[in-house]
C-alpha cells in the first residue's frame, strides 16, 4: 500500500508540474505576440475595405503587431486563432437623437464600404458581429456561407440589401442568426425560399425581423424543421400566411415568438401558438387579427402557463369578453401586458381578473371611460401604467388615481394618462406615490395649481405637463425633485415668476417652460446648480434675463436655447457666446439692439438651426456657416450687401426678409457651387438690379420671395431650372417684359405672384395647361393685354385668381366654372409648405398676397388657404356678366368694377352664399337688382355705383346698412337711397320730358288728339245724313 501510495504521490506530483509548465508557457505566449501572420494579414486586408470615418480601428497598424489585442478581436488564450470579430455600430434609430448634430456624430460610429473575403483565412472564426453599421445597400456576401466554423452571426440593420444568399445554409454549426433589417434608407433584404434555413438543426435564436419575406410561401413549414429554436423573431416581415388552422408545431423549446407588424388581413389567432406550451415571451402586436379559432382544449390562453410577456396591441380579437376571461386563466404569471389600441372597452375590461403578478400593463388607444376595475389584479404592485389616449373626460385625476392613491404602499414607478381629456385638479396625495419617476399627464383639461407635493417624489426622473389648463406659480417645492431629468410645463396658464429653487436640480437636463403667464426677472441664481442642462424652452412668456454679474458664465452647456419673448436687451448677451454646444437657438423678439457680435458665427461651431428674427439687430452679415440649415434673421435691420454661402454649405431654410439689405443679387446666388436649400425669402429689403441667371444652382428651391425690393429688367429664362418650386412671388418690383416661357417647367408651382410690376404682354395660355396645380395666381398692377384665355379654365384647383388694373379687353370667360374649388364641387387643402414653410426646427417662414377687398389692401398670410378672391376690375373687360360665374359659390369676394361691362346682374347671383364683398361699380349695367341679393347675408362690402341700374332695392339687413355711396350714379330707389320708390313712379313722365318746368308735352299732344279723334267719330255718324243734304242743297244754288 505505502509503495502504490508513493507512486501515486509522485505522479500527482508530475501531474502538477507539468499543469504549472503549460500555464507558464501559456502566461508566456500571452504575453507575446498570440496573432498568426496570416490571420493579422487578414484582418488588415479586411480594414482596408471599410469605409471608417470615425477611426474606430486605429489599433488595427503594423505588420507585426498584435491582432489578438485589437480593437473587436477576441483569439483563443491557447492556440491564437481568431475565433471572434465584434464590431457593431451604434443602433438607434433617428428619432432617438435631439439634434442633427447627435444623428450625424452617431452615423460617421457606422463602418462602411465592402466585405473583403480575405476573412476565409479566419479558420477558427466562431462569432462575426457587424451589425447596426451601414452598408448601403450591397448584397450579404455569398463566401459568408463559407465560413463553416460560425456559431454566432450578426448582420442585421446594417444596410445590406438585394437576395440574402441560400449559401449561408453552410452554416450547420449555426446556433445564432441575425439578418434583421431596420428602417435604414438603404436596407432592403429579401428571401423568396427558405429551404436552406433546414440545415441549421443547432440554430437557437433567429431574426429575421424587416427582411421581406412576402415570397417566402416555406417559411412555416421550415421553421417546423428547427427543433432547437428557442427565439424566433419575424417582425414587420410581410408574412404571407399565419396558417391558423394548424393545430401545433414540434417547436418545443421555444420561448420567445415575435411576429409583430405583420398583417395577416382578418385571420384568426392560429391554434399552433396555443400548443408552444414552452412560451415565454409572445408578441403579436400590429397584426390585425380578428378572433379565436373555433374553442378547444388545444387552441386558448389557458395552455400558455409559463407566459410572462404578452403584447398583442392591435388585434381586434382582444376586445372580446370571452377572450379576457380566457386571459385571466393564466394571469397569476403574466407580467407585462401590451393591449394597446385593441378596442377593449371599460365594460369588457371588468372580465379581464386575478393578474395578481402584472407589473406593466398598456392600455392606450383603447375606449375606455372609467376606472380600472380593482378585480384586474393587485394594483398596488403595478409598477407600469399607460392609459393615454382614452376617453375619461368625465372623470378627474382623482378619481382615475384612487386605486393607486389608496395603496399603503405603492410600487406605481411610470404612470402614463396623457390625451384622454382628464378634468380636475392634480390630487396633493399625488405626492404619495413615492416610487414614482416617470409622469405623462399631458394634452388634457387638467386645471388648478401644480401641488407643493410634488416635491415629495425625490425619485421623479420626468414630468410632464404640457398642454393642460394648469394655473397659478411653479411651486417652490419642485426644488426637491432632486432626481428630475426633464421637466415640462409648456402651455399652460402658469403665472408669478420662476422659483430659484430651479437651480438646485442638478440632474435636469430638459427644461421646457413655454406659452405660459411667467413674468419677472430671472437670475443666474435660477441656473446656479444645472450643470446637466441642455434643452432650455422658455418662449413665450414675459420674462426678463438679467444676470447679477456681467461676466456671468453658465455652469451648463446647451444644446438647444428658445427664450424667444424674453427681454435680453438693449446689449447682445455676451453670456451666450459660451455656448459652445448650441446646435438650435431661438432668440425671436428679445428687444436686442445692438450689433451682432463679431466672434458670433465662431463661438457656435455646431450651430444648426437659428432665429433672432424679430428683434433690432444692425450691421453687416457677410456670410453664413456652412453647418446651418436653417437661419431665420428677418425683421431687423442688417445692412449692406447680401451675405456669402460656403460652397460646402448645407442650408435648407434661409429668410432674411424685411431687413436693410443692398445691392444685387448675384453675391448670394451665383458666387458658389450649389446647395440644398428649399426656402429663399429676402422680401422687403432695398435689393436692386437685374435677377441673376444662375438658377440652376438652386433646383431643390420650394419657396422664393422677392416681394417688395426694387429689382427691375427681364425675368430670366434660368428660372425655368426651379422644377421643385411651390410658391414664387415677386411682387412690387420692376421688372420689366414678358413671362418667360420656361416658367412653365414649374410643374408643382402653386402660387405664382408677380403683381405691381411693369409686365406686359398677354397673361400666357400655358399657365392654364401646364401649370395645373395652381391655386394663387397674382398678376395684379402690370400691363398685360389681349384676351383672357379659355385655357385658364384648366385651373381647376385655382382659389385666388387677381388680374386687376391691366390692360385686359374681351369677355369673361364662361368657363370660369370649371374652378371647382371655388365652385365647391372639390375640396382640395392648399400644400402647407406653399403658404406655412417648416423644417426641421421652429423657423416658420409664411407666404403672403397683397388683396384689395372691401376697398381696401389686406396682407394674408398664415390664412392664406382660407381665401376665396376673384378681381377683375381695372381692365377694359365687355360683354355681360356670364351666369356661370355664378357658380362659383366658394368665392368670398368678386370684382370686376371698372370695366365696360352690359347687360344685367345674373339673377342666380344669391347662389354666391358666402360672398362677403362684391363690386361691378362703373361699368354700364343695366336692368333691376336680382331679389336673390336678399339672402347673401355674409355680404359687408357692396357697390354697384355708376351703372344703369333701375327700380328698387332689394329688402335685406345688409343692402339696407350700405352707404348711399354705393348705389350712386344709377336710377334705384329705396332704402338706404332717399328717393322713395313711389314718387319716382308718380313723376316718371314729367322727369323724361320739360326737364325745366316739368311739363311733359308729349303726354299733352297726346291726350288732344286722343279726345278730337275720340269726338268725331262718334258726330260724324250721326249727322251724315243731314250732312249730305246740305251739300247737295249747295252744289243745286251754285250750279245755277
Amino acid at each position: 500500500m505505502s509503495a502504490v501510495f508513493k507512486f501515486s504521490h509522485i505522479s500527482s506530483l508530475y501531474l502538477t508540474f507539468c499543469l504549472l509548465f503549460v500555464l507558464a508557457l501559456s502566461a508566456k505566449n500571452y504575453d507575446a505576440t498570440l496573432c498568426h501572420d496570416d490571420e493579422r494579414q487578414a484582418l488588415l486586408q479586411f480594414k482596408s475595405g471599410l469605409v471608417d470615418e470615425a477611426d474606430r480601428l486605429p489599433s488595427w497598424v503594423g505588420e507585426t503587431s498584435d491582432c489578438c489585442k485589437w480593437a473587436g478581436i477576441t483569439c483563443d488564450n491557447i492556440t491564437g486563432h481568431v475565433h471572434k470579430i465584434h464590431l457593431p455600430g451604434i443602433c438607434a434609430y433617428p428619432s432617438d437623437y435631439n439634434t442633427i448634430k447627435e444623428y450625424n456624430e452617431a452615423a460617421r460610429q457606422m463602418l462602411r464600404g465592402d466585405i473583403s473575403q480575405s476573412i476565409l483565412y479566419l479558420k477558427q472564426l466562431e462569432h462575426l458581429d457587424l451589425s447596426c453599421n451601414d452598408f448601403r445597400g450591397i448584397q450579404i456576401p455569398r463566401f459568408m456561407g463559407s465560413l463553416g466554423n460560425l456559431r454566432y452571426l450578426n448582420l442585421s440593420r446594417s444596410g445590406f440589401g438585394g437576395t440574402i444568399p441560400p449559401q449561408l445554409g453552410n452554416l450547420t454549426e449555426l446556433e445564432v442568426l441575425c439578418l434583421g433589417s431596420s428602417y435604414h434608407a438603404f436596407e432592403s433584404t429579401s428571401i423568396i425560399n427558405m429551404q436552406w434555413l433546414s440545415s441549421m438543426r443547432s440554430l437557437r435564436h433567429l431574426d429575421m425581423s424587416g427582411v421581406n419575406l412576402t415570397e417566402a410561401s416555406d417559411w412555416f413549414q421550415v421553421i417546423n424543421t428547427l427543433p432547437s429554436l428557442a427565439q424566433l423573431h419575424l417582425s414587420r416581415s410581410g408574412l404571407p400566411d399565419i396558417h391558423p388552422n394548424v393545430a401545433s408545431l414540434n417547436l418545443t423549446f421555444l420561448s420567445s415568438l415575435d411576429l409583430s407588424g405583420n398583417y395577416f388581413y382578418n385571420s384568426f389567432m392560429p391554434r399552433w401558438i396555443f400548443s408552444i406550451t414552452s412560451l415565454v415571451s409572445l408578441d403579436l402586436s400590429w397584426c390585425n387579427l380578428r378572433g379565436l379559432p373555433i374553442p378547444s382544449s388545444t387552441s386558448s390562453f389557458h395552455n400558455l402557463t409559463s407566459l410572462k410577456f404578452l403584447h398583442i396591441s392591435e388585434n381586434e380579437f382582444m376586445s372580446s369578453s370571452l377572450v379576457l376571461k380566457e386571459l385571466s386563466s393564466i394571469g397569476g404569471n403574466l407580467i407585462s401586458l401590451d393591449m394597446r389600441f385593441c378596442g377593449v372597452k371599460s365594460a369588457t375590461l371588468d372580465s379581464l381578473h386575478n393578474l395578481t403578478s402584472l407589473l406593466s400593463l398598456d392600455l392606450s388607444e383603447n375606449q375606455l371611460t372609467s376606472t380600472i376595475p380593482k378585480s384586474l389584479g393587485n394594483l398596488c404592485n403595478l409598477r407600469h401604467i399607460d392609459m393615454g389616449l382614452n376617453n375619461f373626460q368625465n372623470i378627474s385625476l382623482t378619481s382615475l388615481l384612487r386605486s393607486f392613491l389608496d395603496c399603503k404602499s405603492p410600487s406605481l414607478e411610470s404612470l402614463q394618462l396623457g390625451e384622454n381629456g382628464i378634468s380636475g385638479p392634480i390630487p396633493e396625495s399625488i405626492g404619495n406615490l413615492s416610487f414614482l419617476r416617470s409622469l405623462y399627464l399631458s394634452w388634457n383639461l387638467i386645471s388648478g395649481p401644480i401641488p407643493e407635493s410634488i416635491g415629495n417624489l425625490s425619485f421623479l426622473r420626468s414630468l410632464y405637463l404640457s398642454w393642460n389648463l394648469i394655473s397659478g406659480p411653479i411651486p417652490y417645492s419642485v426644488g426637491g425633485l432632486s432626481s428630475l431629468e426633464s421637466f415640462d410645463v409648456s402651455y399652460n396658464h402658469l403665472t408669478g415668476t420662476l422659483p430659484e429653487s430651479l437651480g438646485q436640480l442638478s440632474k435636469l437636463k430638459y427644461l421646457y417652460l413655454s406659452h405660459n403667464l411667467l413674468t419677472g426677472v430671472v437670475t443666474d441664481a435660477h441656473f446656479s446648480k444645472l450643470i446637466g442642462l441642455k434643452n432650455l424652452d422658455g418662449s413665450g412668456n414675459n420674462l426678463t434675463l438679467r444676470p447679477h454679474h456681467a461676466n456671468w458664465v453658465p455652469s451648463f452647456q446647451l444644446e438647444s436655447l428658445d427664450i424667444s419673448s424674453w427681454d435680453l436687451g438693449p446689449q447682445f448677451p455676451l453670456w451666450l457666446l459660451t455656448q459652445r454646444d448650441l446646435s438650435s437657438l431661438y432668440m425671436r423678439n428679445t428687444k436686442i439692439s445692438s450689433t451682432m457680435p463679431e466672434s458670433f458665427w465662431r463661438s457656435f461651431p455646431n450651430l444648426e438651426l437659428l432665429d433672432m428674427s424679430q428683434n433690432q439687430i444692425q450691421g453687416r452679415l457677410f456670410e453664413i456657416p456652412a453647418t446651418l440649415y436653417e437661419v431665420d434673421l428677418s425683421s431687423n435691420l442688417f445692412s449692406g450687401k447680401l451675405p456669402k454661402l460656403f460652397n460646402s454649405s448645407m442650408l435648407n431654410v434661409l429668410d432674411l426678409s424685411n431687413n436693410s439689405f443692398t445691392g444685387s443679387l448675384f453675391h448670394l446666388l451665383c458666387s458658389w457651387g450649389g446647395n440644398v436649400i428649399e426656402a429663399l425669402n429676402l422680401a422687403n429689403n432695398h435689393l436692386s438690379g437685374a435677377i441673376p441667371k444662375c438658377w440652376v444652382k438652386w433646383q431643390s428651391l420650394r419657396f422664393l420671395n422677392l416681394e417688395n425690393n426694387n429689382l427691375s429688367g427681364v425675368i430670366p429664362t434660368a428660372m425655368g431650372y426651379l422644377s421643385s418650386l411651390v410658391s414664387l412671388n415677386m411682387c412690387k418690383n420692376k421688372l420689366s417684359g414678358r413671362l418667360p416661357a420656361s416658367l412653365m417647367w414649374l410643374k408643382e408651382l402653386q402660387i405664382l405672384e408677380f403683381a405691381s410690376n411693369e409686365l406686359v404682354g398677354s397673361i400666357p395660355t400655358w399657365i392654364g395647361t401646364e401649370l395645373l396645380d395652381l391655386r394663387i395666381l397674382n398678376l395684379r398692377s402690370n400691363s398685360f393685354d389681349g384676351t383672357i384665355s379659355h385655357e385658364l379654365c384648366y385651373l381647376t384647383a385655382i382659389q385666388i385668381l387677381d388680374f386687376a388694373h391691366n390692360n385686359l379687353s374681351g369677355n369673361i370667360p364662361r368657363c370660369f366654372n370649371n374652378f371647382t374649388v371655388l365652385s365647391k364641387k372639390e375640396t382640395i387643402e392648399i400644400d402647407p409648405f406653399s403658404v406655412i414653410f417648416v423644417v426641421f426646427g421652429n423657423i416658420v417662414i409664411t407666404n403672403s398676397a397683397s388683396l384689395v377687398m372691401k376697398g381696401q389692401e389686406y396682407t394674408y398670410s398664415t390664412n392664406l388657404d382660407l381665401v376665396m378672391f376673384l378681381d377683375l376690375s381695372g381692365n377694359k373687360l365687355s360683354g355681360s356678366i356670364p351666369v356661370e360665374l355664378m357658380a362659383l359659390q366658394a368665392l368670398q369676394s368678386l370684382n370686376i368694377s371698372n370695366n365696360q361691362l352690359t347687360g344685367v346682374i345674373p339673377k342666380n347671383i344669391g347662389d354666391m352664399k358666402l360672398l362677403e364683398s362684391f363690386d361691378v361699380s362703373s361699368n354700364h349695367l343695366s336692368g333691376e337688382l336680382p331679389m336673390s341679393l336678399s339672402g347673401l347675408t355674409f355680404l359687408s362690402s357692396f357697390n354697384v355705383s355708376f351703372n344703369n341700374l333701375t327700380g328698387r332695392i332689394p329688402t335685406s339687413t345688409q343692402l339696407q346698412s350700405f352707404n348711399e355711396s354705393s348705389f350712386f350714379g344709377n336710377k334705384l330707389c329705396g332704402v338706404p337711397l332717399t328717393q322713395i320708390c313711389g314718387e319716382i313712379e308718380h313723376h316718371k313722365d314729367q322727369q323724361e320730358g320739360d326737364t325745366s318746368h316739368g311739363v311733359d308735352f308729349g303726354l299733352i299732344i297726346s291726350i288732344l288728339l286722343g279726345f278730337f279723334v275720340g269726338f268725331w267719330s262718334i258726330v260724324i255718324p250721326l249727322n251724315v245724313g243731314t250732312i249730305w243734304i246740305l251739300l247737295s242743297k249747295l252744289r243745286y244754288m251754285l250750279g245755277c
